[in-house]
């Protein structure tokens, strides 16, 4: 598939297969590349309470993350390194809200 970049060129280009193949093309580069979403949760007491201080997204390289309140956004190295960094004041625990998948269960999911 083009990249962003090159989208403009497309008008030339050949149709990749029938809608449904071409759907099913998108389907699969999305499943392929979709990030992992976490919560930074910031925890009250031991264990008395807790909430959402912020949600993001852990791509290969890096995580995005933005605050529930106050429109903070943040670019950092890993959802990890998030966790630290809202963790030197208060107790903040890392949550995926996304369970990994294994291989197996990515070539199981992409259509062959």
């Amino acid at each position: 598939m083009i990249q962003n970049d090159e989208a403009q060129h497309a008008v030339d280009l050949t149709p990749l297969g029938t809608e449904e193949e071409f759907v099913a093309m998108i389907d699969e580069l999305v499943a392929d590349d979709v990030p992992r979403v976490f919560a930074l949760v910031e925890e009250c007491g031991e264990r008395a309470d807790g909430w959402v201080i912020a949600w993001g997204m852990a791509f290969e390289d890096h995580a995005e993350l933005v605050s529930v309140r106050r429109g903070m956004h943040g670019h950092f190295q890993s959802a990890e390194n998030a966790r630290r960094a809202f963790a030197r004041r208060r107790k903040v625990r890392l949550v995926w809200a996304t369970p990994e998948r294994s291989p197996e269960q990515s070539d199981a999911a992409s259509p062959r």
